[in-house]
């Protein structure tokens, strides 16, 4: 029987588990060790007072059929209509024979996908669209700025050297200026050209003002038989799935499910040292709540952070270099602060209907550069069981990407939340005293960077490709800026690879590298 060794229970690892534990001739022996008390990883769902928070903010959709089905399999799509929709007489697509959300808990509903920008206290279209609105809002002279800065970027393009050169070729210096600039160093801490335009690739591939043009084109004149048919940006796809109570549960049954199979999870665990030997991880030794223990396997795949992989690898160790490279390595935390309001101070201009006539957005992306705040999360619009009291009351979620250990981070609990509410008061979004509770979750290494020593990426890649039974999976076991279906992906074709014996992890660092936008689907 064969030791295998999963290093963190977020979705890779979790995923990896389940699959390895499916349909396999040969038996394993699963052991999960996962550092924090929590299941899912930034895919957790924290719970509060009776409300759910999602860590920044997880829709369920993929154009792999591989993952939508995996999903529907652990958790059926709704048969019946949710609270809201039925409240308000909203329509979505039902499954036949799927379960009810009023009725039982393991159910995905499917939702409406509303993301908004909030900038100089007006909303415009996420992604940026030449709508009526987008004009009204910015003004003749500045839409009229803004169209000759694109029509320029066409002509005289430049090399995509940085971000910055990235965004501009496909949105002009005006729309730049206005909508990515001030976001990507609240984002990143850094400014747009000294970040890899590889970032953009990895998140916008196709999207740009011809992209959007020719998708609102497309709906106006090209009808809803035709939509279906065309290839759709997913920045622009409409609808998604989403677990009743947050990603956090999804996670949570796969645990459950890889445990009932006989995978051990072990919470409380951080590796500390990774034994290596002859090419070879012989062991991972680990602080516990029982003190120091040494987990020995055959096979380890790991999601934990490249940087601390590779720092902490002792005995047949990288060379220096890949340390350094390693050691060298940025990553981007994050904090979410919620706050349950009895009302939000905006008004619903949508013909959206939502309880309360609340605004309809699931996320609101923050441009303005006077807050440090970068974007909004509103509970009730992702699943209306996040929220103890729906009707009566608004649970956010206030997203802010900071450094471990800098002030922000290192604030107390009061002085963060007090910081909140103060710039939520200063946009126009709520008032003070209508705050009735609030929370603050932090999470380290949130999103993994590109820059500094991230252009040598690709040598230390081959470095721990050297290590035959380690496979490294996940956004942060890879250092890549993953989507939940991508991690997922990277987990499936390790636990295949480990069941062929197969030597080659060409396929596991393959993915989410397609020229292809990552989430297009025809």
């Amino acid at each position: 029987m064969k030791k295998i060794s999963i290093l963190g229970a977020g979705p890779a690892g979790l995923t990896a588990a389940n699959e390895l534990l499916k349909d396999s001739k040969e038996k394993y022996e699963i052991t999960i060790l996962e550092e924090s008390r929590s299941i899912g990883g930034i895919s957790q769902t924290v719970r509060y007072n009776g409300n759910r928070m999602d860590i920044g903010g997880h829709r369920f959709f993929s154009k792999s059929d591989e993952i939508m089905n995996w999903w529907k399999e652990l958790m059926p799509l709704q048969g019946k209509d949710a609270f809201d929709d039925k409240l308000l007489g909203r329509e979505k697509p039902l499954s036949k024979g799927g379960p009810d959300p009023e009725k039982e808990d393991v159910v995905m509903l499917v939702r409406d996908r509303v993301s908004r920008i909030y900038y100089r206290k007006h909303f415009f279209d996420y992604p940026v669209t030449m709508s009526a609105s987008t004009i009204k809002n910015m003004g003749f002279f500045t839409t009229m700025a803004a169209g000759f800065s694109y029509l320029k970027a066409i002509i005289f393009k430049k090399k995509e050297t940085s971000l910055e050169n990235f965004y501009i070729n496909r949105f002009g210096k005006k729309l730049y200026s206005m909508f990515f600039e001030g976001y990507t160093e609240k984002l990143w801490g850094r400014h747009p050209r000294e970040i890899s335009a590889d970032w953009g690739s990895q998140r916008v591939k196709g999207l740009s003002i011809r992209a959007v043009l020719k998708d609102m084109f497309s709906k106006l004149f090209g009808g809803k038989k035709k939509k279906n048919k065309k290839k759709v940006e997913t920045s622009l796809i409409e609808q998604f799935w989403y677990p009743k109570y947050g990603p956090g549960q999804l996670w949570e049954l796969a645990a459950k499910r890889a445990c009932d199979k006989g995978a051990n999870l072990i919470k409380g665990c951080k590796v500390k040292n990774v034994v290596c030997k002859g090419g070879k991880i012989t062991s991972v030794v680990c602080d516990t709540n029982d003190g120091e223990k040494t987990f020995t396997g055959d096979v380890f795949i790991s999601s934990m952070p490249v940087r601390d992989l590779v720092m902490g690898m002792t005995g047949d160790k990288p060379s220096q270099e890949m340390v350094d490279i390693a050691e060298g390595l940025p990553y981007r935390d994050f904090v979410t602060v919620g706050l349950l309001v009895s009302k939000l101070d905006l008004e619903n201009k949508t013909k959206i209907k939502t309880l309360g006539n609340i605004v309809p957005d699931c996320w609101i992306y923050v441009q303005d550069t006077g807050v440090k705040l970068g974007r909004i999360q509103i509970f009730n619009n992702w699943s209306p069981y996040m929220v103890q009291d729906p009707e009566n009351t608004v649970w956010i979620g206030l997203e802010y990407f900071c450094s471990e250990g800098d002030e922000f981070w290192s604030m107390s609990d009061e002085d963060c939340i007090k910081m909140a509410v103060g710039e939520l008061e200063s946009m126009g979004i709520i008032k003070a005293d209508e705050v009735i509770d609030s929370h603050r979750e932090r999470v380290k290494k949130a999103y993994p960077a590109y820059f500094d020593t991230y252009a040598h990426m690709d040598k230390l890649i081959s470095c721990l490709d050297g290590y035959d039974n380690l496979y490294c999976v996940g956004r942060n076991g890879q250092h890549r800026y993953n989507n939940m279906d991508h991690s997922m992906l990277t987990a499936i074709r390790a636990a295949q690879a480990i069941k062929d014996g197969s030597a080659s992890k060409h396929d596991i660092w393959n993915v989410n590298t397609e020229k292809e936008y990552h989430e297009t689907k025809s």
